[in-house]
Parts: C-alpha cells; structure tokens; sequence
C-alpha cells in the first residue's frame, strides 16, 4: 500500500487495523515491520495520500477498492490441522464489508489463499443480502521479504484474476490501471479468478522445492566427499534449470513457504489427488530432515553432547534483511540443542530480544539463553559457531572470524548452516569447519 500510495500520489490510500499500537508504529519513524526501503516509502507518502487508521468502518464506507491483508496461517486443530490455511480472519473480513459499506466496492484478495477462496467472500456477501455491486479480483504478491521494495517497483509481473463476465473485466481493468501508473502493461497479467489464486500456492511451492532438492544433495555430498557449492554451481549453469534457489541450507523459512506448500497438500488430499498430495509434503519433510541433521551434526560433532556448552547463534531471522523469525530455521535448530542442555549466545541485527525468547518458548532471563549485541560477545567463551541467517554483515569480508576464533573455547567448531563462508577459509583460521554438505 505504502508502494501503491507512492506511485499514485492522487489516489488516496488507508490502511486500517483493528490493534491501536501497530497503527501508532505505522505513524512513527520506528516501524512494525523492518525492509529496507521502506521507511523512506512511507515517510514519502504518509499524511500526503498514505494514511493509518483504526477507523476500520470509515475506510470500507469511503473505499472503491478495498484490499483484504490478513494473515491466513496453517490451522492447528479441526479439519485440515496441519495443511489447510485458517481462514477466519478473511471470514470477519468479509462479514465485517457486508454489514458497513454502502455502495459498490471492488474486493481483492491480496492475501495468500486456497483456491476457491472468492467464492466463500461472495456466498458471505450474498448470504448478508448486498444491495450494492461488488466484484471479488485475487491480486496475490510475489515480493520476497529482504528486496519487497525492489520487487515492487520492479516486479517480474503483476497477477489479478476475475471473473470473466463483463463487470468482471472492468473490475480487474480497474485495479489493473492502479499499478499501470509504474509497471509496463506487459508485465500486467490476468486470469480467470481460481488460476490466480492458485499461481501464488505454485510459485511458492515450485521455490521451495528447488531448495529441498538441493539440500538434499548436501546430504549425499557429505557423504560422498563432493562439494555442495561445485555441484550447485556445476547444475545452474544448465539453461534449463538456471542457479536461483541453489544454494544449500540450513532450511526455509519464513510465513509462506511451508504454510503454501501445506495448503496445496490439503487441497490435493480434498480433491481426491492424494499421490499429488504426498508428493508436495515430501518437500516439507525434507526441509525438516535439513534442520535436524543440521542440530543433530553440532551434537554428534561437539564429542555426543552438548550439555553445558555454550554455542553462539549468528542470526535468528528466517533470512537477512527482515525482522521476520516466522518458520525460521533458527527456532528449531536452537530449541533441539536447548532439549540437549546447551548454553546459547544469540545475537540477530534485527529481530528484538523479546521476538526470540516468545519463539523459543522460554521466559526472559533464562539460564540457558543469553542474548548478546555483537557477535564477538555471542562467541566469546563459546565452543561453536552457528551460522543461521545469511546477514551480509557475517560474510568473511564483513566479520573478522580469526578475532571470534581467538575468544572462543578450543577447539573452535564452525557450523556455516547458510554457506556464507568458503570452507579452506574457515580452516585457514583455525575453525573446525562444517559447512552444508561440505564433509
């Protein structure tokens, strides 16, 4: 919205929220959410024509276009537990436009939703008996947190789907003119209203399985004594499978990775597809398999145990450049080795003391957890170093790793879970070095 405001400085844009504190964060130089880019966005274009308010029912009644952005999380009881998205919050969306607005709206979906999703918003309206016009355009986002603002401004393409009838056409053209102020007509592209809501579950999916296949292979390169980092290098350069999302890890993170491929999983099992089904969860438990034989090798290596070491965490954001600790890596690697008795020394640029104990589940002040300023104080009197978010500021030419060598227990083990660092480096140091499928 912040994007949209900016670039169409004559089109008034309100977001509301029920929660008075997030839309004071909004107003002030301290924002909720960490991206780069976007303070500057907002500061453009806050009390110009971008605005915050509680006023949710003002904004329905005023709005022409009203964009549904809640969070649809994966449901953790009742039918579809563990695969199917929660939709709740786009349910008291919908009921919420029913009973206030008053004339014709445009309804998009911008939230991340199973398919067949506008048809429950339109059998919610119809059920409160509208009298006025509406038509209901899915308008899924392809930004990646980290580079949101350049992905915004520059986006590989800009997805909204319709009905196709004729008030359908002229809807999606609506919205469509909004984002042709700045994206290439070309770049705009529509389809019918389930094709578009399905693109978003695919695109994420189709992402996430490239990074389990690779992390797959790491594992088979441990084994075998190949290097992860040729191998990737070696199969990105075939022009037919290119070397994004080829870089070996700890695991993916983040809000819509695994919660998008588990929806798809329910919507194969629903439809009847359960070999379909099986295969896209198969992506999921890899990733899973990646982040405990990550935990389970700093045990097996560190002589079997853990217990009363003390380990440092470089990193607990789900990826660098955000504050987002959402399905990050990070929390289940720390909470294996917090169950086997190790001492952890976080530090995170970003993601806030309080973020990271309510993650891990403990209380402020726990014995076994210490959240540190720096990554020298996170290493000092440490016996390992675990990399876990690929911040530009942990790579070699950033951080001097021969001053946390020099503070830390001996030997010094080194678990590059991000591949940030080459591994004859690491050892040049005097780390022992376990990178990601680097035996």
């Amino acid at each position: 919205m912040a994007k949209i405001a900016q670039k169409c400085p004559d089109i008034p844009v309100t977001v509301v929220d029920v929660n008075p504190a997030r839309i004071e964060a909004w107003q002030s130089e301290d924002l909720p959410v960490y991206e780069p880019g976007l303070l500057e966005v907002v500061k453009e274009a806050r009390d110009r024509n971008l605005f915050f308010s509680t006023d949710v029912h003002g904004a329905i009644r005023e709005a022409d276009i009203l964009f549904i952005s809640v969070n649809t999380p994966t449901k953790t009881v009742g039918v579809g537990a563990g695969s199917a998205a929660d939709l709740q919050y786009v349910e008291k969306c919908a009921r919420e436009i029913a009973k206030v607005a008053d004339s014709d709206k445009i309804i998009v979906e911008k939230s991340t939703v199973p398919v067949r999703t506008a048809e429950s918003i339109r059998r919610i309206l119809d059920g409160y008996g509208v009298k006025w016009k509406y038509q209901v355009l899915s308008n899924p986002e392809f930004l990646a947190e980290g580079t949101a603002m350049e992905d915004l401004e520059d986006p590989d393409r800009v997805l909204i789907g319709g009905e196709e009838t004729g008030e359908g056409r002229a809807a999606v053209e609506a919205l469509a003119g909004v984002y042709a102020n700045w994206v290439p007509r070309e770049r705009i592209l529509t389809t019918n209203l389930w094709s578009s809501e399905l693109s978003k579950l695919t695109a994420n999916a189709f992402l996430a399985q490239r990074i389990s296949s690779i992390n797959a292979i790491s594992a088979l390169c441990e084994a075998t004594g190949a290097d992860i980092d040729q191998v990737a290098k070696s199969i990105g350069l075939d022009a037919r499978i290119g070397p994004k999302f080829l870089r070996a890890s700890v695991g993916f993170g983040g809000s819509c990775f695994q919660k998008d491929i588990l929806n798809l999983v329910y919507l194969c099992e629903y439809f009847g597809l359960p070999d379909v089904a099986r295969y896209w969860r198969g992506v999921v438990e890899m990733n899973d398999y990646q982040k405990n034989r990550y935990s389970r090798r700093i045990v097996d290596t560190l002589f079997n145990t853990v217990a009363g070491k003390r380990i440092a965490v470089l990193g607990f954001a789900f990826k660098k450049d955000t504050n987002d600790t959402r399905e990050s890596a990070a929390i289940y690697v720390c909470r294996d080795l917090l169950i086997e008795g190790a001492e952890l020394a976080i530090f995170d640029p970003k993601v806030e003391a309080e973020q990271i104990y309510r993650d891990l589940g403990r209380e402020p002040g726990d014995a076994q957890i210490r959240i540190e300023p720096d990554p020298e104080s996170a290493a000092t009197g440490a016996h390992a170093l675990a990399l876990l978010t690929e911040w530009d500021a942990f790579r070699s030419d950033q951080l001097d790793y021969r001053r946390l060598h020099a503070v830390m227990e001996k030997p010094a083990f080194l678990f590059d879970g991000r591949n940030l660092l080459d591994l004859a480096e690491i050892r040049r140091i005097g780390f022992e070095a376990h990178g990601i499928g680097k035996p």
